[in-house]
């Protein structure tokens, strides 16, 4: 465009500030914008508005504090504040997780603030830490700071940005790392009690696996908390020495051996496994009760290892089952007829024939039981339709299914009670234990040889699991107020008849000895220790009249001291057994109940401080149900070892931090 006539319009009547770096020309009857800086020429006419002119100088190379934003509407100002407050100070406060609850408060106080475009500074290592916090929590796969997409889209976000490699992210994420342990570190270190340790297996590929060890424990606020220590890489090769001696590496560096109460393991898991580690741990450390509750098994392990016995033996009826079902839900037309003869068969049903998933036990059971209500329309369809019905089961199998299906439903139940809760503490376990085993007696007394022998496959594996884990379940169930010893002279007689009285005598004596070894390591122990002694020593002194060697009270005083001990001879653990049941109800807050009444029971609050934080179940609800292993994330699990652990674990204590 010749602009060798134009005229250049006076930019004071303007009133956007953006025409400070435009001069506005007009040629002729139109109106040209041209920038200062490097004389491109725009749209300046009053009808294309100034938001292509904010753009141009974004992008304008010649602009000094080129990529710094400096002009913005209100809409653009509300955002970039918005966006200026989701940072984390990672040189000043690498430490600092960023809090949800008070960002929004800012947000909401700054609302109708503008930005100071002057102070507007990329600070490039808080925003790499910040990209690298972003991948841990979020699970996204490394590689992604060099894919193009991410690249550009950086880029013309803050063209100020560095931008960064894989081996860059990667180191920053391993420094994080490294800055979230120590402060899981200080926790441990401050925690009043003791520590359970889970070990659980996590897939990374056919051939390969992780071993992942959590911390579990109840805090000085009593919450039940736990943090992920390790991820370690189990090589296929490894024997069984190898296995124990990375668990007792990673309890070391930890510095846990010296606070560690109990582990939890798979109920599969190799007996020379746990012997070697409580071993080493007893040369040196100590263990209540003599190490007989270090070992606990995870109980919805169990139920898993269980149900595999029950599937094995449904699995040519369940096959016949799903390709009846599959079936009828073939087309439209066998759809209509099969839903005309359940009507005439049946008064109502609101359940609809379904298929259950390979990978999910309890969708087997869900199939089951709805194909058993439909037990005569299938019989009917099969009359009418015998070329493709020919594999329905046989009523005797229909029998059996329908006393199976019985098992399974419990097991469901049962689960479900366990992973409904987040945190399960251990005292929620011991009556569902109970009833499980007996309903394992009473199968085992089925007339039906197939059934009894399934019943005896899965009782051999309770009887395994009970005989190492029955007295912490039965420890927990004693520190419930709601239940103390009640609830083992309820369920021991039905259990084991005419032996149960002798039984709970046993386990109450090794909760005697359990306090008892709490009362030694109990400093208020030590302090009342302290003030008999100087009781004893200065009882002629108590009275304030020292100087009076034939103080006629020196017996009275005597005599307060011993009927004083008689009176306060009741241990916490006496004074608890003794004062009534706290009703039961729903809302029951096990925690709360004990931090409520720590200072009544100071010695025994310790101890059900360390047992109702044993997570006698270490699976989630997710994985409750499932047929196949925790797999690894897939994003991660072709990385290096010491990688997979540093964002691994990160990811669960910032997770952590942030739901606190």
């Amino acid at each position: 465009m010749d602009m060798s006539d134009a005229v250049i319009v006076n930019s004071s009547r303007l009133k956007s500030d953006v025409w400070n770096d435009f001069d506005r020309v007009k040629k002729g009857d139109t109106f040209v914008a041209i920038c200062r800086h490097c004389k491109k020429k725009l749209s300046g006419s009053s009808t294309s508005g100034t938001s292509h002119l904010r753009n141009h100088l974004r992008r304008c190379q010649i602009r000094p504090n080129h990529g710094i934003p400096t002009y913005f509407s209100p809409r653009e100002k509300r955002k970039e504040r918005s966006l200026a407050l989701v940072t984390v100070d990672h040189q000043q406060k690498k430490d600092e997780v960023l809090n949800v609850g008070n960002l929004i408060n800012e947000q909401k106080q700054f609302k109708n603030e503008t930005v100071n475009s002057g102070s507007s500074n990329l600070d490039q290592r808080r925003s790499q830490f910040d990209l690298a916090r972003m991948i841990i929590l979020h699970g996204y796969p490394l590689s992604m700071v060099e894919h193009v997409g991410f690249r550009v889209f950086v880029k013309n976000l803050q063209p100020l940005f560095e931008l960064v490699t894989f081996n860059k992210v990667e180191a920053d994420c391993l420094e994080i790392y490294a800055n979230e342990k120590q402060k899981v570190y200080e926790v441990f270190d401050k925690l009043p009690g003791k520590i359970s340790v889970s070990a659980d297996a996590r897939i990374a590929a056919e051939d390969a696996e992780y071993l992942c060890l959590t911390a579990h424990y109840i805090d000085e606020d009593w919450q039940l908390k736990k943090k992920t220590l390790s991820f370690l890489l189990i090589e296929p090769s490894y024997t069984e020495d190898m296995h124990s001696e990375a668990m007792m590496s990673c309890l070391m560096d930890w510095d846990i051996d010296r606070k560690l109460f109990s582990m939890i393991f798979d109920s599969s898991t190799s007996d020379t496994i746990v012997e070697r580690i409580r071993d080493r741990l007893s040369q040196n450390r100590f263990l209540y009760c003599n190490g007989q509750l270090f070992d606990v098994r995870c109980v919805v392990n169990l139920l898993n290892h269980m149900v595999e016995d029950i599937m094995e033996a449904l699995s040519e009826v369940a096959q016949k089952i799903r390709e009846s079902v599959r079936y009828v839900k073939s087309s439209q037309e066998t759809q209509a007829v099969f839903s005309g003869l359940a009507q005439e068969l049946l008064d109502q049903s609101k359940n609809c024939l379904c298929l259950d998933s390979p990978l999910r036990w309890n969708s087997t059971y869900f199939m089951l039981e709805v194909a058993l209500e439909y037990r005569e329309a299938f019989s009917q369809l099969r009359e009418r339709d015998p070329d493709n019905m020919k594999f329905l089961p046989s009523d005797l199998e229909w029998n059996r299914v329908s006393t199976i299906a019985g098992y399974l439903k419990l097991f469901v139940e049962i689960t479900s009670i366990f992973t409904r809760n987040k945190n399960p503490t251990a005292n929620i376990f011991f009556p569902e234990v109970c009833d499980l085993h007996l309903q394992l007696i009473e199968w085992c007394k089925d007339p039906d040889d197939y059934i009894n022998s399934l019943a005896a496959k899965m009782r051999k594996k309770f009887d395994d699991y009970w005989e190492k884990c029955s007295l912490c379940l039965a420890l927990a169930a004693m520190l419930d107020p709601r239940f103390k010893m009640k609830l083992l002279e309820y369920y021991y007689p039905q259990i084991y008849g005419d032996s149960a009285s002798e039984l709970i005598d046993d386990v109450f004596e090794c909760i005697k000895a359990l306090y008892n070894e709490h009362s030694i390591v109990s400093p208020l122990a030590t302090l009342d220790q302290g003030l008999a002694w100087e009781v004893k020593g200065s009882a002629g002194s108590i009275t304030g009249s020292g100087k009076d060697s034939r103080d006629r009270l020196m017996g009275f005083d005597k005599f307060l001291h011993e009927t004083g001990q008689n009176q306060s001879s009741k241990s916490d653990l006496d004074k608890y057994l003794e004062e009534p049941l706290f009703p039961r109800n729903a809302d029951f807050n096990i925690l709360n109940w004990w931090k409520v009444h720590t200072p009544r029971y100071p010695i025994l609050s310790m101890m059900a401080r360390n047992i109702l934080g044993i997570p006698i179940s270490k699976i989630s609800s997710e994985s409750a149900f499932s047929t196949e292993g925790r797999m690894l994330d897939v994003n991660w699990r072709l990385l290096r070892p010491n990688t997979v652990q540093a964002l691994m674990c990160s990811q669960d204590w910032i997770r952590g931090e942030l739901e606190s």
